[in-house]
């Protein structure tokens, strides 16, 4: 199993993790760390991007059900 098929079953945190290594080892690394970084970077970006915007919604999701509904106001 390739490093990009693992990614769906890695923790947020180990995504977040990888990419920033990826991203160093993209400009820092030996030839062939740079050629591994910039294949898995778009994968790593991708899922990284998904995650947050899921955690995005729930958070708005969590802050919309704890709000007290407004009281309508008779005109």
């Amino acid at each position: 199993m390739s490093l990009i098929e693992k990614i769906p079953t890695m923790s947020d945190e180990d995504v977040v993790n990888l990419l920033a290594n990826a991203r160093r080892l993209s400009e820092n690394g030996t030839p062939q760390q740079r050629a591994s970084a910039e294949e898995i970077l778009p994968a790593l970006e991708e899922a990284a991007g998904v995650r947050a915007a899921a955690k995005a919604e729930a958070a708005a999701a969590r802050r919309a059900a704890h709000r007290k509904p407004r009281k309508s106001v008779a005109a």
